[in-house]
C-alpha cells in the first residue's frame, strides 16, 4: 500500500490550502484515515482523523478551521485548511489504517509528507 500526498505549499496567513492523499495498491479495506503534522523541533501530532463511518476527530488547535473528508471510491483523504496561521507551518503526513488483500490485520501506512508554510 502506497500513499501519495499533495497540495502543500506557501500561503499567507488567513489563506487556505487543500491537502489530498491517495492510497493505492492491493487494498481490501480502509478503516481510519488521518493527517499528522510535525513542525521543526516538535513532536509529530495528530491534526485530524476520520473513520470509515465518517466520525471525525480534530486537534483543538485546528477545530473550526480545518475539515477532514474522504472519498472511499478513490481511497483518498482530504484536509481543507482555512484561516491558516503561521503556527500551522509544518510537514503534513497522511496515514491510513488498511487491510491489504491476503493480509490478516489492519496495518498503518504513511505518506511521504508535504510541506505547508504559512507566512505572517
Amino acid at each position: 500500500v502506497q500513499l501519495q500526498a499533495s497540495g502543500g505549499g506557501l500561503v499567507q496567513a488567513g489563506g487556505s490550502l487543500r491537502l489530498s492523499c491517495a492510497a493505492s495498491g492491493p487494498i481490501f479495506s480502509i478503516n481510519t484515515m488521518g493527517w499528522y503534522r510535525q513542525a521543526p523541533g516538535k513532536q509529530r501530532e495528530l491534526v485530524a482523523s476520520i473513520t470509515s463511518g465518517d466520525s471525525t476527530n480534530y486537534a483543538d488547535s485546528v477545530k473550526g478551521r480545518f475539515t477532514i473528508s474522504r472519498d472511499n471510491a478513490k481511497n483518498t483523504v482530504y484536509l481543507q485548511m482555512n484561516s491558516l496561521k503561521p503556527e500551522d507551518t509544518a510537514v503534513y503526513y497522511c496515514t491510513v489504517e488498511a487491510l491489504s488483500f491476503g493480509g490478516s490485520w489492519f496495518d498503518d501506512y504513511w505518506g511521504q509528507g508535504t510541506q505547508v508554510t504559512v507566512s505572517s
